[in-house]
């Protein structure tokens, strides 16, 4: 480690096996909480590199307690790096319980990955225990939930047992680091397609590069930016044109999304801003329930970009129609009662 810091420190980056070895003495307790400080301090200073990003998150994959995906199903993820200190209701956790819906007759389930917010004001988890759902649940009742919903809650304390050891000087720096950016690249599932939203315009790009080097088949990074008010939003907006980059067979494509282009209409950031997860879990269940707006034309795009990374649909105008007969079915409203159900009878 003392090599690896010396190395920092005159301003070379580490290798991927070399950021392996790091972050292997970090993530097992073999690093002093000195070390691991220095390390994730310089290492911020500059930002992770791709090497870098690649190579802690392979050790925490590695470390990861993992969930079982039933055979022949292609597993999607909806979670992003959050850092934005953004107000919008759940919409990624949302998109997702709606494209699984969608998805699972087509052999594609979603394993939504999430934690509790640190900037944002409501967390995937925090909306979903809100919801009623269970959060800490054994690894078969996950199984189960992809297999017989389409949808599972991966709650990453739950299956990041390692980051223990970072934790504690994690928040004695008080800052953000290279972890804040692993969460989403290290799915417990295995996830291979995902839609992926990022602090800022900036990372859309070298994101995707990190998910091809880490096996992703396809996916969608973006980030919603207003320049007028410099808020920045990792989810497709309707308030807007985002900034996506989109992997698939192994190519990077870097595009301008803007969502009236899909005829959905404008709508301003306000009309999606909550105040907490109570409000939060308002707003899905009244689009659950039918209600029209600005809340669910966000989460039929957002739902709809989840589809085309996992072929569901050929375009996203296919996947907003999808998306739109699912929730005016009652299908989503029924996926969620069922995980409410499903994890409460879980015995942990």
């Amino acid at each position: 480690m003392k090599q690896l810091l010396a190395q920092l420190l005159a301003g070379q980056p580490l290798s991927v096996e070399q950021a392996i070895d790091a972050f292997t003495q970090i993530m097992t307790g073999s690093a002093s909480p000195a070390q691991v400080g220095a390390m994730l301090s310089l290492i911020q200073t500059r930002g992770p590199t791709q090497d870098e990003l690649v190579g802690a998150a392979t050790v925490m994959r590695r470390l990861a307690l993992p969930v079982v995906v039933p055979k022949n199903l292609r597993v999607i993820d909806t979670c992003g790096t959050g850092g934005t200190g953004s107000s919008t209701f759940n919409i990624s956790t949302t998109a997702g319980l709606v494209a699984a819906v969608v998805a699972r007759p087509q052999s594609a389930v979603v394993a939504k990955h999430g934690n509790r917010a640190v900037t944002s004001a409501s967390g995937s988890s925090q909306v979903l225990e809100t919801l009623g759902v269970k959060l800490v649940v054994q690894s078969q009742t996950l199984s189960r939930c992809l297999d017989e919903l389409g949808f599972c809650f991966c709650y990453a304390p739950a299956h990041h047992p390692a980051m223990k050891h970072a934790g504690p000087v994690r928040a004695e720096l008080g800052f953000a680091t290279i972890f804040n950016r692993l969460g989403p690249l290290t799915n417990p599932a295995g996830a291979t397609r995902q839609v992926m939203g990022v602090a800022s315009e900036a990372l859309v790009e070298p994101t995707a590069k990190v998910l091809r080097e880490l096996g992703a088949e396809r996916a969608l990074t973006l980030n919603r930016t207003d320049h007028a008010t410099g808020s920045s939003v990792g989810e497709l907006l309707t308030t807007g044109p985002a900034k996506v980059a989109e992997l698939r067979n192994g190519q990077i494509t870097s595009y301008e999304l803007d969502p009236a282009s899909l005829g959905l209409p404008r709508a301003s950031i306000e009309s999606l801003n909550v105040t907490g997860p109570a409000e939060s879990a308002s707003v899905v269940r009244a689009i659950l329930a039918g209600k029209k707006g600005p809340p669910r034309d966000v989460v039929l795009l957002n739902a709809s970009a989840a589809l085309l990374v996992a072929d569901v649909v050929s375009d996203l105008r296919q996947g907003i129609a999808l998306s739109a007969e699912a929730i005016d079915s009652g299908a989503v409203s029924k996926l969620l009662e069922n995980l409410v159900r499903v994890t409460q009878a879980d015995p942990t």
